[in-house]
């Protein structure tokens, strides 16, 4: 809801993302770096490795720095690597800055925040140095954990899981499914691993350690967070952020674990570019970031999703792994012209560069047995990124072998396809302002799952003097091509939701033997994909 226009001295904080240097020599550079056949595999970079690569020119930099102070603007912050400028002016300036730009408070609830509801142009001398000006138009998008109940029993926490049989999932029965030992925890040294919240979500410390108490009796673990980057609100724990946090900690168990909180709490901030910046700053970072966030493709510039695409490149040439939930909506659905439908795809989980992660059901809801889709499992194909080379076997192997395909005018078969991966989705216990509450679901919940078992894999080749796993994803396709499918759980029945219209009938994608676009390779299986990552 659009609240009026701000005063004009009023302050702004914009970032202006600049233009790149040597992008594709950094994508060359990655694509060694992730090869495992590759004799440069794992020879990961430092920041300023990174920054001497991709750094702006001295002409950028001169261009964009004279433009501002012409208009009295020097309140700027430059990021470690030198490619996004943080800006703080008056409302004025700002207007007068970006042509055709005016500032608005809107408001949803308790949050608010300042963007401009008109386009802003650049002046023609900065436009081929400016990819794009951050906090105008984009109101963050949250993505919710899912709240559904199929129980009417609720019982005590202790009581929950006896053999194979369980009423919601907690650690014990994450750890039955995908085949980890009490002792299978981390203990290296020099491993970490980190999970990202926006908008005001909070974990509290109080509520992990009652949830460890609950549920952590069985395996060493750590009861509390050693790090939290950014502002920890005061206020009430968020379902999101106690889900992630727990999870994280209980799979990924003994790890240390940072938590990166991006409030937005300055209202033309994006809490979501905010994130990024903090790790084009900081030169030591943990080695897995898992992130349940995410916005429909369409609504989004593609100035912008290229150059997160770079910064989620920047990451991975340091050797870290980030994961992204794939997102509850199915294939997602928007109307185009002439009253037909489409899939609508979600980024960042569409991004090339991120490991994504979709969402499974136990076929038997009471007994820890083999997986199905959870109908709500976001995946399908980017509209925007071309299919990377490392997936286009098993995808054209899924277009050409799958039984039913919905129309193709619905997705776009040569686009990234997601997600990678997939873990248990639905029906969590979480620990809430210390209340033990079930029926938490979404992918927001196999996400750091995932990410604890990948910072588990990381440990054991740090004790053994190797590099962290960095960007997975070329690795995990060609597991598949060497023959180690008993790495993964392979998911093979069940459809995700999509439009509801006469020719889908609301059904998207269905799983397939393989790689499929509803839960990617399929699910953990621990022991054997430690196995199969430990030897490369």
């Amino acid at each position: 809801q659009r609240l009026g226009r701000v005063a004009p001295s009023e302050t702004l904080r914009l970032t202006f993302a600049l233009r790149q240097r040597q992008v594709g020599r950094l994508a060359r550079r990655l694509q060694r770096l992730a090869d495992p056949d590759d004799p440069h595999y794992g020879q990961f970079l430092t920041l300023d490795e990174v920054r001497a690569l991709v750094q702006p020119s001295t002409l950028a930099l001169d261009t964009v720095h004279k433009w501002l102070e012409a208009y009295g603007v020097r309140d700027c912050q430059a990021v470690r690597t030198g490619d996004f400028l943080e800006c703080q002016m008056p409302a004025s300036v700002a207007e007068q800055l970006l042509l055709g730009a005016q500032f608005h408070r809107y408001g949803n609830g308790e949050l608010s925040a300042v963007r401009s509801p008109f386009p802003y142009t650049l002046r023609e001398e900065l436009a081929e140095h400016v990819e794009f000006v951050g906090g105008l138009h984009r109101f963050p998008a949250d993505r919710k954990a899912v709240i559904r109940g199929w129980g009417t029993k609720k019982l005590l926490p202790g009581e929950m899981v006896l053999s194979s049989f369980h009423l919601g999932v907690t650690p014990a029965v994450i750890r039955k499914r995908y085949n980890l030992t009490g002792s299978d925890v981390g203990s290296a040294a020099n491993n970490s691993q980190a999970c990202a919240q926006f908008l005001e979500q909070y974990f509290h410390q109080a509520d992990l350690a009652e949830f460890m108490q609950l549920f952590g009796g069985d395996f060493p673990h750590r009861s509390s967070v050693d790090r939290v980057v950014g502002h920890q609100g005061r206020g009430k724990a968020g379902v999101e952020a106690s889900l992630d946090v727990e999870y994280l900690m209980s799979t990924g168990a003994n790890i240390s674990t940072w938590v990166f909180s991006n409030a937005g709490r300055h209202e033309s901030q994006e809490p979501f570019l905010d994130w990024l910046l903090v790790l084009s700053n900081t030169s030591v970072l943990p080695w897995v970031h898992t992130v349940s966030y995410g916005d429909d493709e369409d609504s989004l510039s593609q100035a912008y999703m290229a150059r997160v695409n770079v910064e989620f490149m920047k990451a991975a040439a340091r050797g870290i792994s980030i994961l992204f939930a794939s997102g509850d909506s199915g294939a997602g659905c928007r109307k185009v012209s002439g009253g037909k439908h489409v899939f609508r795809p979600s980024f960042p989980a569409s991004s090339p560069y991120v490991t994504t992660v979709g969402g499974t059901s136990f076929r038997h809801p009471f007994l820890v047995s083999a997986e199905v889709v959870d109908y709500i499992s976001g995946g399908g194909f980017s509209n925007v990124f071309a299919m990377p080379s490392y997936q286009a076997a098993a995808v054209k192997r899924f277009l050409s072998t799958a039984p039913k395909l919905p129309p193709s005018p619905y997705y776009n078969s040569s686009g990234r396809a997601y997600p990678d991966l997939a873990a248990l989705s639905d029906n969590y216990w979480v620990v809430i302002n210390r209340i033990p509450m079930p029926w938490v679901s979404g992918t927001s919940a196999s996400t750091p799952v995932v990410g604890g078992i990948i910072a588990l894999i990381n440990d054991r080749r740090l004790q053994r003097g190797l590099p962290p796993l960095g960007f997975l994803n070329p690795a995990l396709y060609r597991l598949q091509q060497r023959g180690l499918s008993s790495a993964f759980y392979d998911v093979t029945e069940g459809c995700h939701l999509s439009c509801l219209d006469a020719s889908v009938e609301g059904q998207g994608f269905c799983a397939a033997p393989g790689w499929d676009p509803v839960t990617g390779w399929g699910t953990p299986n621990f022991p054997a994909l430690l196995r199969a990552l430990l030897d490369q």
